[in-house]
Order: C-alpha cells, then sequence, then structure tokens
C-alpha cells in the first residue's frame, strides 16, 4: 500500500516520503517548488505548467488535470488546483510536469479541454469533476488510450480506462446501515433528493437491508427544488394519523370518568401524537440548507431522535450541525478525518482559506501520478522521438490499494473506487469518532 501523504518539516520543506508498505521499504521523493505561470498565449485553457527539467534530453511525464477554474465553480476548481500544486510540490521529482485545463465548468468547456489534453501529449488525465464533463470526454480518451482519474462521485461513469475517485453515496450508505444493524436497529425509513444522488443511496439502502435481514419501511425522495418541506416530514411521520389515535384515546379516557382514566388523560398533557413509528432509524441522504429545514420540522411533527436514530451520509460531514437538537446523537459515515485535518492546516497557512471538500480529491489523485511517475523514471534517461509511457506499469487496481488523505482506497476493475469509511457521531461542539475506519483492506479480491 502506498501512503500519500506529503510530511513536510516546515512550509518550504522539500523533502517528503512516500511509503511502500508493499516492499517495506521507503521511497524518498525530492521536489523542489516552481510554479511557471504562462499567461496570455494561443490556449488560454492551459493556465500553469509546473515543471522542472534538468536536462533537454530527458523525457517529462505529462499530466493533465481538468478543473473548472472559471464559470460558476471557479472556486471549486481553484482550491483542488492549489490542492494539487501542494501535491506537486510534495511528491514530484524533478521531471514532472502538471498541465491544468480549465473545463469552464460546461459540457463544451470539458470537451475543449480533453482535446487539449491530448493535443499537448498527456499521459494520464486527472479530472474532471462532474458526471458531464467525464461523459464529455469519454469517447476520446477512449480512443487515445489515456487512463483518467476522474473526481466525480457517479460510478456509472467508471470504466474504459476511466476511474472514478469521488465519494460514493452508495459506499457511504451501506457503511452507516450495516453498523446501525450492528447496534440493533433493524427497520430503516429514507428520505433524500430525487436525482442521481438520492436514486444511488435508495438503492443502496435498499439492497443492504435486504442482504443483512432488516426492512425498509418508507421512503421519500423529493424534488430537489422543494422549499417546504412540512408535507413531506408531516406523511413521513404518519403525523395526521397518530394525531387522530391521540384525539381518539383522550376520548375514550374522557368517557370512563374514573381515577385511573383521569391520570392517564393527565399523562397526555403536552403530547402531539401517540402509536409507534415503523421505523427505528432515518437516514437523511442531504446536506446544507435543504438538511438544516428537514431538521427543524423533525420535532414539530413528533419525530423524536431518542426514539428515532438519524442517520447521514458524508454529506452531514461539515461544521456546525450540533446546533440542531434533532441531529444530536446521529449517526453519519465518512472518510477519516485525521489526513484531511492536517492538511487543511497545511492548505489554510500557505493559501489564507480553508479547502473546499473536493480538495483532497486533486491532492491525493496528483500525489498518486507523481508515485507512478517515479516506479518509471529510467524511461527518462533517454529523449524518445515519441512520448514515452511513464504510467504504463501504474497498477491503478492493486487489491492492497493506497492511503491518501481520506483514509484508504482501491480501484475495482470497472473503474469505481472502494474507500475505507469511519463512522461519526454528531454532538454540540462538533462530531465524535465512533467507530474507525479500517486501516487496511480484508478482501484482496476487488471486480
Amino acid at each position: 500500500m502506498f501512503i500519500l501523504w506529503g510530511s513536510p518539516s516546515g512550509a518550504e520543506a522539500s523533502d517528503f516520503k512516500a511509503i511502500s508498505r508493499q516492499n517495506v521499504a521507503q521511497i524518498i521523493i525530492t521536489s523542489e517548488k516552481n510554479n511557471n505561470y504562462i499567461g496570455d498565449n494561443e490556449n488560454p485553457t492551459i493556465i500553469y505548467h509546473n515543471t522542472i527539467i534538468s536536462s533537454k534530453n530527458i523525457e517529462v511525464p505529462r499530466v493533465a488535470i481538468l478543473l473548472p477554474l472559471s464559470g460558476k465553480y471557479k472556486k471549486l476548481g481553484q482550491s483542488m488546483l492549489n490542492a494539487a500544486q501542494l501535491a506537486l510540490f510534495h511528491f514530484a521529482d524533478k521531471n514532472f510536469e502538471l498541465l491544468p485545463l480549465d473545463t469552464k465548468g460546461t459540457i463544451n468547456g470539458a470537451r475543449v479541454a480533453g482535446a487539449t489534453a491530448i493535443r499537448e501529449d498527456a499521459e494520464l488525465i486527472l479530472g474532471p469533476v462532474f458526471n458531464t464533463a467525464v461523459k464529455a470526454i469519454e469517447s476520446m480518451t477512449s480512443q487515445s488510450g489515456i487512463t483518467v482519474l476522474a473526481f466525480s462521485s457517479d460510478y456509472t461513469v467508471a470504466g474504459n480506462n476511466i476511474f472514478t475517485m469521488g465519494f460514493l453515496p452508495s459506499e457511504q450508505v451501506r457503511r452507516i446501515v450495516k453498523f446501525s444493524i450492528e447496534k440493533g436497529i433493524r427497520r430503516f425509513a429514507l428520505i433524500a433528493p430525487n436525482n442521481n444522488y438520492g436514486q444511488a443511496v435508495y438503492s443502496a439502502l435498499r439492497s443492504t437491508v435486504n442482504l443483512y435481514g432488516a426492512t425498509l419501511t418508507s421512503e421519500v425522495l423529493y424534488d430537489i427544488n422543494t422549499k417546504n418541506f412540512s408535507p413531506i416530514i408531516r406523511g413521513l411521520a404518519n403525523f395526521d394519523m397518530r394525531q387522530r389515535m391521540l384525539t381518539q384515546e383522550k376520548s375514550q379516557l374522557l368517557n370512563q370518568n374514573n381515577n385511573v382514566a383521569k391520570k392517564a388523560l393527565l399523562a397526555l398533557n403536552g403530547v402531539q401524537t401517540i402509536g409507534e413509528l415503523p421505523f427505528d432509524a432515518l437516514l437523511i441522504a442531504d446536506g446544507g440548507e435543504r438538511l438544516r429545514s428537514i431538521a427543524a420540522l423533525l420535532p414539530h411533527y413528533d419525530l423524536d431522535p431518542k426514539k428515532v436514530k438519524m442517520l447521514g451520509t458524508g454529506q452531514w460531514d461539515t461544521g456546525g450541525l450540533g446546533s440542531e437538537p434533532a441531529l444530536l446523537g446521529g449517526w453519519f459515515s465518512s472518510p477519516s478525518s485525521q489526513g484531511r485535518r492536517e492538511f487543511v492546516i497545511r492548505y489554510e497557512n500557505i493559501y489564507g482559506e480553508t479547502p473546499h471538500r473536493l480538495a483532497t480529491l486533486a491532492y491525493d489523485a496528483t500525489a498518486l501520478a507523481a508515485v507512478f511517475a517515479q516506479s518509471n523514471k529510467d524511461d527518462r534517461q533517454i529523449k524518445l522521438p515519441s512520448k514515452t509511457q511513464f504510467f504504463r506499469n501504474m497498477n491503478i487496481t492493486s487489491p492492497r490499494g493506497f492511503l491518501g488523505l481520506d483514509g484508504i482506497f482501491r480501484f475495482s476493475k470497472k473503474g469505481y473506487v472502494e474507500r475505507g469509511l469511519a463512522v461519526f457521531e454528531i454532538k454540540m461542539r462538533g462530531i465524535k469518532l465512533i467507530s474507525p475506519a479500517p486501516q487496511k483492506f480484508f478482501s484482496q479480491d476487488k471486480e
């Protein structure tokens, strides 16, 4: 297993380590920082060259990274590019070229960037971010035989030498549901957006509960443009029926007119509903403002977190959810936070801002490319008339996998990523690790 962590002793440190546990050997990769801005040129989609060439007679591995560096998602793209440059500084040797290309956050921009990467003789493509952009370059990369490490979380775009690095919702669902079942939860409900993400969550939840003999009793997939979640939560909680049951119970107690009935009636003061819910856990597969809107309504419709365990995916992996009472004590699955925490501190010290959550993907992909380029460095001794294949021996589907900022990961032969995930609990002031991510993959066979 390759460990893809840069370990600087200071902001300008130049020696970093990549450790191969498979060979029980330590590889010291020396790097020098040299970011040359190209400025205006005939092809403005090329933003930077990051290359250090020690000799004109040495062939250099060229890696293209496709990001939305302009347009609606330019902040995301710049954050990921910054992370890639950090990885370049930490891992690349003196003969490595990173070629950032702007997809502009559009399908056509992705096509242009992909064509530019091929025309510029890139041997490996990192990115793009969005599934539509990955689909836009699939045909041309397949024809040219270039391996693509895409940042998409849509596993359906994998294949034809395209590997997805994004955080798959299906994996997160399997991890949190299996953990919940181990803790005694057997009946599940789901609320999720009706889009590709929500459909992936629904499919994974349904298959996982069937696998472990549990039950999916209720599911709601809502329109992503929904503003008012009250009718949705009201229906999911069977609120009207349970409220009618309360009214009927009170009426029966009033008719009895005895001390026992009076005490029982008194005990119902302040109670909204009676009757058990058909589920023990509610998986809320969303984040951001929609998650907060849903959470705020749960107590209003008598969905008590003391009786129903709230579950989430990696979209819960943001700060501040402890301010939502309904989510306190809730569980969610996400990659291990240790490596990412160290990366965030380093990134903030250099760039003065917090990196986007997806920035770690760009870091790990660039580090992986740099480490694999090292394994073929003997091919650089002579400049050949055509490009050399520095990544021809890239064992990207190694069952041992790799250790990156987000923990262990490996790629299936079908092209999608498998990650070791942890389980966290929402606390008033942050999150608590309650089930660590695995340190290695136990199955050596990955389809």
